[in-house]
């Protein structure tokens, strides 16, 4: 194994291990725990994104418009999403969360926050400025991996 691709493990595996104590600690927010994965990062999109369109969530998420239609079908009929139709061009589709939704969302992200704030309140100086530093790397490698940006992985390396 080369040393990117033990550098590839390596972060996989960190990252899984974060992910992984965060969702024991924090929990998910009772609207998300009976979801399907692509549900929930759709609900995390719109979260992200209020008034975001149905196009421009299946952007963001590499999938088709027709997929995210009936992930949005599926949700609203749940009482997790609004579909309201743009003000502007009534052929597209707006998306919001509905209240309950958003405040159990907003909840768990701020207990989310705190776990991490108090992790973090425990690292020194030093290790906090090593994880600030490394964020916009971080932020590269995400938008690499893309599915969209499919084609940045023949360009030079940043």
């Amino acid at each position: 194994m080369n040393t990117t691709e033990v550098l590839a493990e390596e972060l996989l595996a960190a990252l899984g291990l974060v992910r992984r104590h965060l969702r024991r600690s924090a929990g998910r927010p009772l609207a998300l725990s009976s979801l399907t994965g692509s549900q929930a990062e759709l609900i995390r999109t719109v979260r992200r994104n209020p008034g975001i369109s149905v196009a421009e969530a299946a952007a963001e998420l590499g999938l088709v418009a027709n997929t995210v239609s009936t992930l949005v079908r599926q949700l609203t009929d749940r009482g997790l999403l609004l579909r309201e139709p743009d003000e502007s061009d009534r052929r597209i589709a707006r998306l919001t969360l509905t209240e309950p939704a958003r405040e159990q969302v907003e909840a768990w992200r701020d207990r989310r926050t705190a776990l991490v704030t108090q992790a973090l309140d425990g690292l020194g100086p030093d290790d906090r400025d090593a994880l600030r530093a490394a964020l916009p790397v971080l932020g590269v490698l995400a938008e690499r991996l893309h599915p969209e940006q499919d084609a940045t992985f023949e360009k030079e390396p940043v």
